[in-house]
C-alpha cells in the first residue's frame, strides 16, 4: 500500500484489478478545499491511457513490480527473444509486449523487462539509441535553409524523418519513445 505522497513515475498500481502504470503525476493545492493528485495512468496490458484523480493522502494498492536487466538477441520471425543478464534464461516476447520500439532493436542491445508474478508485462528500450542510416535521398542544394526533412531508412529497417543533411551511411541518436531524430553522431 503506498499514499499519493508515494507517487512516481513508472509506480505500478492494483485498480479495480487492473495494473496500472503511472505516466505522469500532478499534486494540486487549490485555495479553498482539499489537496488532491491528478494522474495519467496507463494500463499495462492493453496501453490505454486514462486520467484519474485521488484525495490528498488516499491510500491506494500497488503491484510489485520485478524489473530485469535484459539483453536483446534476435527475432525468430514471430517473437522478440531477450536472455536475462545473471541467468542467461532466454525468454521469447510477443511484438505486442515490445510496442512500437522494437522497431528499434540491435541485437545484444540492453533492455529493461518488467514482471508481475512471473509474466512479462512491458519492456523498456534504452532512451536513445545509435544507428546507421542505410538509405537516405540526398538534399538538395537550395533546400538546405529552409529547415526541412527528409524521409530516412535506418539499419534496423525503421523510417524516420531526418534534417536534408543527413547522407546515408551517418550514425544518428534516435530518440525510442516517439522515432524522433536527435542528433548526428560524429564518427
Amino acid at each position: 500500500m503506498a499514499t499519493t505522497a508515494d507517487f512516481k513515475n513508472g509506480l505500478v498500481l492494483k485498480l479495480d484489478n487492473k495494473l496500472q502504470q503511472i505516466v505522469e503525476f500532478q499534486h494540486v493545492k487549490p485555495g479553498k478545499g482539499p489537496a488532491f493528485v491528478r494522474t495519467k495512468l496507463k494500463d499495462v496490458v492493453s496501453g490505454k491511457v486514462v486520467d484519474k484523480t485521488f484525495n490528498a493522502g488516499v491510500r491506494v494498492e500497488t503491484a510489485t513490480v520485478d524489473r530485469r536487466d535484459m539483453t536483446y538477441l534476435y527475432n525468430d520471425g514471430t517473437d522478440y527473444v531477450v536472455m536475462d543478464d545473471k541467468n542467461y534464461e532466454q525468454i521469447p516476447l510477443s511484438p505486442e509486449l515490445m510496442g512500437d520500439g522494437a522497431r528499434f532493436l540491435l541485437e545484444n542491445m540492453p533492455v529493461q523487462v518488467s514482471f508481475y508474478e512471473d509474466q512479462p508485462l512491458f519492456v523498456e528500450l534504452p532512451v536513445s539509441v545509435e544507428l546507421k542510416v542505410k538509405h537516405t535521398d540526398p538534399g538538395l542544394q537550395g533546400d538546405r535553409s529552409t529547415g526541412g526533412t527528409k524521409p530516412a531508412t535506418l539499419e534496423t529497417g525503421a523510417e524516420v524523418q531526418v534534417p536534408l543533411f543527413i547522407e546515408t551511411g551517418n550514425v544518428l541518436k534516435i530518440d525510442t519513445r516517439d522515432g524522433s531524430y536527435l542528433s548526428r553522431v560524429n564518427n
